[in-house]
């Protein structure tokens, strides 16, 4: 039996998890669960159906949730919530926390000695070395369907006969257009991923590639490879979740229909399989896969997280946070499709010309402040400060 705590579960990966662990209660139990507040009716479901011991919510929705919760026996807490229950007694803390407002969550979970099934990409991409330095051999596990993948295809050999990984991307709702024809996009169209049915954000990342940039990073920092042994190819059908290729000229390649339930379950149980976690494919039927180059002159956000992945320091905290503005942006009509990757670029700039703190200075107080002013010089320049 494992005891879980979930952080973000109202999310897409949060109600997957709980998906996963319904059908379980043999293998995983739930001793926390914490949601950002704005889906109390479902998180009050959730509560009555996995009866944790601890919940935690936003100070504002507390009263709400507590009078949900009406003669339950569980602890109900406010902000600072995520902290609170990443430090209870379990196996495992999934972080499933949107942006960078996980990362507190993640140093407390390794401080903790806790396995952690990450999902919340952005507090790895931010915190670097902080993150890495903080986690045991073994601690920290991928739940990224791409990153699952890679850990799945590494067991295939030793760390030094990897020649790189080949990191795979669906190529989002407007795969194969140019740059031009990208420019009157509508938020609407940035929401119709072909593959995936995601959160708000991570969707329009995976629209504009900026997703895919924060993998590349993420990758990078899990695996201790190189940004330059990282190569990122579309892919359009899902299938292949990415592969890693091997000094002899062998690629192991994971491949499974798109699911999140299967890394979801082997981020829970890892380094052991969960039976029936997901379907596998039918091998009766015919079916064909496809690769192509990514096209970086409409999609360049994929290079610019790789020059902030090699500026490492603040320069990552700095590309996500001025993108989580840009999004909000965009969604609201202030900004066109294009100026979400450029504005971002921009800010970039700005910061590895002044104000970019390196590797060997990086604290989470100059994480934060550069998150904080990534956020106002692009909120300026997008017109909503």
């Amino acid at each position: 039996m494992r005891d879980v705590v979930i952080l973000g579960s109202t999310g897409s990966i949060g109600t997957q998890a709980l998906d996963v662990i319904a059908s379980r209660r043999d293998q995983f139990r739930v001793v926390a669960l914490t949601a950002g507040g704005c889906q109390l009716d479902l998180l009050a479901e959730q509560v009555r159906a996995f009866a944790p011991r601890f919940v935690a919510v936003p100070d504002a929705a507390v009263a709400p949730l507590r009078e949900r919760l009406r003669g339950l026996e569980v602890e109900i807490a406010g902000d600072g919530g995520n902290e609170t229950a990443a430090r209870l007694p379990c196996d495992v803390v999934l972080n499933a926390i949107t942006g960078a407002a996980g990362l507190l969550a993640t140093l407390t979970t390794l401080e903790a000695g806790t396995t952690l099934a990450l999902a919340n990409k952005e507090s790895l991409v931010i915190g670097g070395r902080l993150v890495t330095d903080a986690a045991s051999p073994g601690q920290l596990v991928a739940v990224d369907s791409e990153h699952s993948a890679f850990a799945q295809a590494l067991r295939a050999g030793r760390a030094e006969e990897v020649r790189r990984l080949v990191l795979t991307a669906s190529g989002g709702p407007f795969r194969g257009r140019s740059r031009a024809e990208l420019t009157d996009v509508t938020p609407e169209q940035a929401m119709a991923h072909p593959t995936w049915t995601m959160g708000r954000v991570i969707t329009i990342n995976s629209a504009t590639l900026v997703n895919k940039g924060l993998e590349l990073i993420e990758a990078a920092l899990l695996y201790g490879v190189d940004y330059d042994a990282i190569t990122v190819v579309v892919h359009p059908t899902s299938d292949v979740h990415s592969m890693v290729e091997y000094v002899d000229g062998s690629t192991i390649a994971q491949a499974s229909p798109p699911d999140m339930r299967l890394p979801i379950a082997l981020g829970l149980a890892w380094p052991d399989r969960v039976p029936g976690a997901a379907a596998a494919y039918d091998w009766s039927v015919p079916r064909s896969w496809s690769f192509e180059p990514l096209d970086a002159d409409a999609f360049g956000a994929v290079e610019m997280a790789r020059r902030a992945g090699k500026a490492a320091g603040t320069a990552p905290a700095v590309y996500n946070a001025a993108n989580e503005v840009c999004v909000d942006a965009f969604c609201a009509g202030r900004i066109g499709f294009l100026g979400i990757v450029d504005t971002v670029g921009a800010v970039l700039d700005e910061h590895l010309a002044a104000g970019h703190v390196p590797d060997d200075a990086l604290t989470v107080g100059a994480v934060l402040a550069a998150d904080a002013w990534a956020r106002e010089r692009a909120r300026a320049i997008c017109g909503t400060a």
